[in-house]
């Protein structure tokens, strides 16, 4: 189950990088549009939306993150962690619900909830 432990976390790792790299990448889209855009109201509103757009991502990919170097680390809040990001990546059809439910079957393993508990002590 230890191969099993070290996918979950670099799957959570790597999407919440995915997921820093489309922000930016949201923020470059908007900030350009908004450069095109002659008006200076939504000049303005298209900066406020990238910036708006960018802090969103990265708020919400940092758990995963963090996640991810727990469960690397056998740590339990993570196992916790990443079992409740599994839980909200089940609405991200289709990729999200198969990472989500391949987590959740993972960490809910007696095997591994003994192999967390062991390095907690």
């Amino acid at each position: 189950m230890e191969k099993h432990i070290n996918i979950v976390a670099a799957l959570q790792i790597g999407f919440s990088i995915l997921g820093i790299i489309i922000g930016i990448f949201l923020f470059t889209l908007f900030f350009l549009l908004g450069e095109f855009v002659e008006e200076a109201e939504a000049q303005t509103v298209l900066t406020i939306i990238a910036k708006v757009v960018l802090i969103f991502i990265i708020i919400l990919s940092i758990p995963g993150i963090i996640a991810g170097i727990g469960l690397l680390k056998r740590k339990e809040w993570a196992r916790i962690l990443t079992l409740v990001l599994s839980v909200l990546d089940l609405i991200n059809v289709p990729v999200g619900t198969a990472v989500g439910v391949y987590s959740i079957w993972t960490l809910v393993q007696p095997e591994v909830i003994s192999e967390f508990k062991q390095t907690a002590i």
